[in-house]
């Protein structure tokens, strides 16, 4: 019987620190240990340059235990070992490293592409790996849950299947039963390239309710016409639409906090069909079904949040850098969910994206509390007032940092 060819990573460390002292032959532990240099890794001559790519493409993955590894794939150390003996820069063609070296997929929750410009950004991710994994050691399961997330909606979103469809209904502040706007925002694909489609639907029947409480902005449209409609047609209009984007493959519900807006689908003002939604994430892209995706979830899982606060769309925005004027309109919200979604979803994986967005702020409180007992130094970003509120005065920053 011919043995299954089995792939998989190698972790860095391993690679870098140890498959040449396996070596048997000295004089090809030279030529190995040089072509696996930081420096030489991002120089475009090296054999595992990939092309497109500025610098060195590795791979970052998430063990069961949720710590991350920087890994090599198991095809770059095959071509590697080839290339150096092709090249009769090693006698003979060197052994693989140790087989219970290799991480196959049932080992790794995620694994995604991280590429490095320069041999130091190399060495300084090394070194920020190792002290995330530091701080996230016996962390609160909310938090770890979060990440999780986040790095399933990543991989989702760059295989580029089905529909992403983000939802904002607004309601009459007096009585939530009494819906006045609808708005939607989607991202699908038709052969890898990306399709955009965006709306507002307003109400005719309601229109003349106005909000005490909260702003009203339903004229204030930003990424196109509404469209004022009868209550019967707003009701076909969402299922119409929501069927529709089933027939593309999977469709993922984006929300930010999602429970009101999901309320409002179920309603006797809608009467959504969703069946098979659920908030369970698979642990592969799948091929159909109905899924949830929270942006606030996603936010507090970039910024490190283990409790139960949950940011404002607004706050998340501007966290992000998206501008986000004429706020609590149906269409605007719905749009710039979408936003700070992709934003998220296809920026680099958690942690350097995280310290990328927000260099040298991760704090150093706790990740929260486990029976009783508070653990882990966290990863937690230290916002400044500043960044917290807009209406923050930039003396009172100065006078701070004095």
């Amino acid at each position: 019987m011919v043995a299954p060819v089995i792939t998989g990573y190698y972790r860095y460390t391993d690679i870098w620190f140890e498959w040449h002292q396996a070596l048997s032959n000295p004089d090809d532990r030279g030529p190995l240990k040089a072509c696996l240099a930081h420096d030489a890794l991002v120089h475009p001559d090296h054999p595992l340059r990939k092309e497109g790519v500025d610098g060195a493409e590795l791979f970052m993955g998430t063990l069961q235990n949720y710590e991350t590894r920087l890994l090599f794939s198991s095809a770059q150390v095959e071509y590697l070992r080839y290339w150096l003996h092709a090249m009769k820069l090693t006698k003979t063609l060197i052994p693989l490293p140790y087989s219970d070296c290799l991480l196959t997929t049932s080992s790794l929750r995620h694994v995604s592409p991280v590429h490095y410009k320069t041999g130091g950004d190399v060495r300084s991710a090394l070194k920020q790996i190792e002290k995330n994994n530091k701080r996230l050691k016996g962390a609160n399961p909310i938090l770890n849950t979060r990440r999780d997330l986040f790095e399933r909606v990543r991989t989702f979103w760059a295989d580029k299947k089905g529909a992403w469809c983000a939802l904002d209904f607004e309601a009459w502040d007096r009585d939530h039963t009494v819906l006045t706007e609808f708005g939607w925002s989607i991202v699908r694909w038709d052969d890898q390239k990306e399709i955009q489609e965006q709306g507002h639907l307003i109400v005719k029947e309601h229109r003349n309710y106005y909000n005490t409480y909260v702003a009203n902005n339903r004229e204030h449209y930003s990424f196109g016409e509404s469209e004022i409609v009868p209550r019967v047609v707003f009701k076909s209009r969402i299922q119409t639409m929501i069927s529709s984007l089933q027939q593309s493959g999977p469709l993922f519900l984006v929300f930010h906090d999602n429970s009101q807006d999901i309320k409002y689908l179920n309603s006797k003002a809608v009467e959504a069909d969703l069946p098979d939604m659920t908030f369970l994430l698979p642990d592969a892209t799948p091929d159909a079904g109905i899924f949830v995706v929270d942006t606030s979830e996603l936010f507090a899982a970039l910024e490190g949040e283990a409790g139960h606060n949950r940011r404002s769309l607004e706050r998340v925005c501007r966290h992000l850098q998206i501008p986000c004027p004429y706020l609590h309109n149906a269409g605007n919200d719905a749009h710039y969910t979408l936003l700070s979604m992709k934003s998220m979803a296809s920026g680099d994986p958690l942690d350097i994206q995280r310290e990328k967005r927000w260099p040298r702020q991760t704090g150093t409180g706790v990740n929260g509390a486990v029976n009783g007992s508070q653990v882990g130094t966290g990863v937690k970003v230290d916002f400044k007032p500043w960044e917290e509120d807009s209406d923050f005065s930039d003396q009172e920053g100065a006078f701070e940092d004095m």
